[in-house]
């Protein structure tokens, strides 16, 4: 276990150590046990954080503030749009002032190009760390929450194949964020990595360098596919979830011209078939439903996808007691 965690940012988990995200998951079951005994833990009593918002969220914002006000602590909401965020505040600015206000800063900015840098910026600036609730290139709690959840399912992941596969979805070009994380944590693990794809939907050249470099270090492997069906057969976890064609365009008629051509990309009960027995079905929600995925994967016996809603919760709150100051 890693004891020199303070004051550290979380804006990727590629930037920590492996041991390092260790020492998050053993504290995150730890932090869940307690919960479940109703044991108090209050780590982080008298402690602020601030949440601030440029994109909309349910679950993030819940589970932060929930799990802030369970360590003792609160967290205090910002909406970027109505304060002076949108209108004057630098990111040097938010990183200086409220870095001396409270003991964290939680951030979710997801515009495509921006997102992450603003959050860099905020960093430098901070004498506090800078948690990120999701940027255009990291979801880094999501994906520590959805390794927990394959560890509590499935034991130790090292030799599992776990299928990121893109989904089609109807509502808005969603960024790149999550496959982008999973591709990266998942390979650092042992896992064997299918990401499942159309051409236009690539991830960044370079994120794809490091996953291939962690699956060389970490004895993995890491795969890219075409095929829907064939990325999903044999399978352990499934985590189809839909992402924009952000390296083609980011025009949104092109985007959604491109989008259309893959309507059939859509986890359903056939293919689910397709995957192991006891294969799992994970999304970080919301998801497209019907559109995305069925109701009768994403309600099926093979979904976590509550618990590993759930474990956000109890994966921030880790991060939270061992970085804030």
């Amino acid at each position: 276990m890693q004891t020199d965690l303070r004051g550290r940012d979380m804006i990727t988990t590629q930037e920590w150590t492996k041991e390092e995200i260790d020492t998050v998951l053993d504290v995150a079951m730890e932090l869940k046990r307690k919960r479940a005994l109703g044991e108090p833990h209050a780590l982080l009593r008298d402690k602020v954080l601030t949440m601030l918002f440029f994109f909309s969220s349910t679950r993030t914002r819940a589970s932060f503030e929930a799990g802030m006000a369970q360590l003792g602590g609160h967290a205090m909401f910002m909406d970027s749009k109505t304060t002076q965020v949108s209108h004057g505040d630098t990111a040097k600015e938010i990183g200086q002032i409220l870095g001396r206000y409270t003991s964290g800063i939680a951030i979710r900015q997801v515009d495509w190009g921006a997102g992450n840098q603003y959050m860099r910026w905020v960093a430098e600036a901070s004498r506090s760390p800078v948690l990120n609730m999701q940027c255009d290139l990291y979801h880094p709690h999501q994906i520590l929450a959805d390794m927990m959840t394959i560890m509590e399912k499935k034991g130790d992941p090292r030799g599992k194949t776990i299928t990121v596969s893109w989904a089609y979805a109807s509502s808005y070009s969603k960024p790149q964020s999550v496959p982008n994380s999973l591709v990266l944590l998942m390979t650092r693990y042992g896992m064997n990595v299918r990401l499942v794809r159309p051409p236009e939907f690539k991830l960044k050249p370079e994120i794809v360098e490091q996953a291939k470099e962690n699956a060389r270090k970490y004895h993995s492997s890491f795969e890219i596919m075409e095929d829907f069906e064939a990325g999903v057969k044999d399978t352990d976890i499934w985590y189809a979830k839909s992402w924009g064609p952000l390296l083609v365009t980011q025009d949104p008629k092109e985007d959604r011209r491109i989008t259309d051509r893959y309507k059939d990309w859509i986890a359903d009960e056939r293919r689910m078939a397709m995957a192991n027995e006891d294969a799992i079905y994970m999304h970080p929600l919301p998801a497209d439903r019907n559109i995305e995925v069925t109701d009768d994967v994403l309600d099926g016996p093979h979904s976590v996808v509550f618990d590993q809603a759930e474990n956000r919760l109890h994966a921030q709150k880790a991060v939270m007691a061992l970085t804030m100051k």
